[in-house]
C-alpha cells in the first residue's frame, strides 16, 4: 500500500498514489541542494532576478494545468485556482523588480570608522512545511524570496497536494533554474524532523497551525534554527457606526467565502456596533442564503468542497460544541447528504467566549456575528485573542480608521474598507499565536540571511 493517496474532495474519488522518499534519497537530495546553493549564491543579484523572471513565465505556460490539479486536490474553485497563479506570478514580478535594491549593501558613515557596511549574505537550504489550502501560493510566497537572497530551497507540501507540489517542481526545472534549488521530497513527520536537526537545512518555516506551529518552533529551536511561523487566526471585522454598510457586507461575504472559507486571513468574527447590528445581520444572513455550493469547476458555484472529510466534520464539530454553549444558527449549520466534503455557507450569532466560534479557528466558510456596544467595545473584542494575523475595519472615516489600526489593533495586518488576501508590496504574517517572522514587502527576502556588519578601520595606529 503506498504512503500518500490523494482524494478528490468533490467526488471522494481516489487521484494517485505516492510513495515516501527513504533516508539515502533525502539524504542525497539535500547533499545536492546544498552543493547547488554554493554556486547559487556566487550568482549576482541582476542574474538571480532573471531566472525569478523566468520562472514566473514558465509558471504561466502551465496556468491551466496547475490551476485544474489545485482544483481537482483541495476542491478551490478553478476561478481562484486561475488567481492564485496570477499573484505568484505577481509573487515573481514584484521580487525580480524589488529584490536587487532590497539586498544591496548599506554603507554608514560611523565616527571612529572609514566606513561601515551592512551585507546581506545568504545562508544555505531553507526548509519549507507548506499547507493545502493555497497550493501554489504558498509554495511561491517563500520560495522565491529565498531563491533572490541566494539560498535554495527544499518543500514538504501537504500530502493531499502531492501532485500540485510535484508539478510546482516541474515548473521550477523547467525555468532557467539549476534544478537542485528547488525540491519537492515527500517525507513523514520522522523523517521532517530529522530533516530539520541536518547541520546543512538553515532555515525553517512553516505554514499551518498554531498547534503544528508549536511542534516545528520545538524541533527548530532544540536545533537553533531560524524559523519563520505563519499560522492560523480568527481574524475580527471590524463594522464602525460610519461605515458604508453595503460595502461591509460584501466585503465580508466575499472575505469570509473566498477560498471556500479555507483561508488564514478569512474574515472570521464579524464585530458589528450595535446601532448597526440588526441592518448588518438582516443583510449579510440574506448574503449566506443565496450563496450556492457545487463542483468547483462550475462557474455557478460559489463555494466548492473542504479539502478533506476529517476537516469538514472537525467543523461541524465546532458549530454544535458553539451551538451547545449558547451560540445560535442564522443561516446553515446543516451538515449536507451525498458525496463529497462540502459545508453550506453558515452564520452563527450569540457568540461569547468559550465557544470554538469565539476562541478557535473556523476553517470553512462559517462566521462569527457578535454585537459590540460601542467603537470601544469592538475593537476590545476584536483584540480578546490569541490569534493576531489579519483584520479589518470598516469606516468613512479613513485616518480614524488608519490610527485605530496603527495604535489599537493587536495584529500583523489591517484592511481599511476593503479585502485582499495578499501584496507582495506589503508584509505578511502574525503576532501572538500567529506565529513570527515575515513574507512579502522587501521583509521575508531578508529572514533567512546573514546580516552582516562589516567594520572598516583608518588603518592607522
Amino acid at each position: 500500500m503506498s504512503d500518500i493517496t490523494t482524494i478528490n474532495p468533490t467526488t471522494g474519488e481516489e487521484i494517485k498514489s505516492y510513495d515516501y522518499m527513504t533516508t539515502d534519497e533525502v539524504n542525497n537530495i539535500v547533499e545536492a541542494s546544498h552543493q547547488a546553493f554554493l554556486e547559487w549564491r556566487q550568482v549576482s543579484h541582476d542574474e538571480r532576478a532573471k531566472v525569478i523572471n523566468s520562472i514566473g513565465e514558465t509558471l504561466i505556460k502551465y496556468k491551466e494545468e496547475l490551476s485544474k490539479l489545485m482544483t481537482e486536490e483541495r476542491g478551490k474553485l478553478y476561478s481562484q485556482s486561475l488567481q492564485e497563479i496570477d499573484l505568484c506570478k505577481g509573487i515573481c514580478d514584484y521580487t525580480a523588480s524589488q529584490g536587487i535594491a532590497a539586498l544591496a549593501d548599506d554603507e554608514r558613515d560611523i565616527e571612529g570608522l572609514k566606513k561601515g557596511i551592512v551585507s546581506y549574505q545568504p545562508i544555505g537550504i531553507i526548509y519549507g512545511m507548506q499547507p493545502w489550502n493555497f497550493p501554489a501560493y504558498q509554495v511561491f510566497r517563500y520560495t522565491i524570496a529565498n531563491l533572490m537572497a541566494g539560498n535554495s530551497i527544499l518543500l514538504k507540501h501537504a500530502s493531499n497536494v502531492t501532485g500540485s507540489g510535484l508539478l510546482i517542481e516541474k515548473i521550477f526545472h523547467e525555468s532557467d533554474l539549476p534544478n537542485d534549488l528547488f525540491r519537492t521530497i515527500l517525507i513523514d513527520h520522522d523523517q521532517s524532523e530529522v530533516l530539520i536537526g541536518h547541520d546543512k537545512v538553515r532555515g525553517v518555516t512553516l505554514t499551518g497551525s498554531d498547534k503544528a506551529g508549536s511542534i516545528i518552533g520545538q524541533q527548530a529551536a532544540k536545533a537553533i534554527k531560524k524559523t519563520v511561523l505563519e499560522l492560523g487566526s480568527n481574524d475580527a471585522f471590524i463594522v464602525l457606526e460610519d461605515a458604508d454598510l453595503e460595502l461591509a457586507v460584501a466585503t465580508c461575504t466575499q472575505a469570509r467565502l473566498i477560498n471556500n472559507g479555507e483561508t488564514c486571513v478569512a474574515a472570521k468574527r464579524f464585530i458589528v456596533v450595535d446601532s448597526l447590528y440588526d441592518d448588518f445581520r438582516k443583510r449579510i444572513v440574506a448574503s449566506f442564503e443565496n450563496t450556492k455550493s457545487g463542483d468547483p469547476m462550475d462557474d455557478s458555484s460559489d463555494i466548492g468542497p473542504l479539502a478533506r472529510k476529517d476537516l469538514q466534520e472537525k467543523l461541524h464539530e465546532q458549530v454544535e460544541d458553539s451551538v451547545k454553549k449558547g451560540a445560535t444558527i442564522s443561516v446553515g449549520g446543516k451538515l449536507p447528504e451525498g458525496k463529497g466534503n462540502f459545508y453550506p455557507a453558515t452564520i452563527l450569532e450569540n457568540v461569547k467566549k468559550g465557544q470554538p466560534a469565539y476562541d478557535d479557528e473556523l476553517f470553512g466558510p462559517v462566521a462569527s456575528l457578535i454585537r459590540a456596544k460601542d467603537q470601544d467595545d469592538a475593537l476590545r473584542i476584536a483584540n480578546d485573542s490569541r490569534y493576531g494575523l489579519g483584520g479589518a475595519i470598516f469606516s468613512k472615516d479613513e485616518e480614524k480608521a488608519i490610527r485605530l489600526a496603527r495604535e489599537e489593533f493587536d495584529t500583523g495586518m489591517i484592511y481599511i474598507n476593503g479585502y485582499g488576501l495578499a501584496n507582495p508590496a506589503l508584509p505578511f504574517g502574525g503576532v501572538k499565536n500567529s506565529g513570527h517572522g515575515r513574507e512579502h514587502g522587501g521583509f521575508g527576502i531578508k529572514e533567512f540571511v546573514n546580516i552582516k556588519g562589516i567594520h572598516v578601520h583608518n588603518g592607522e595606529s
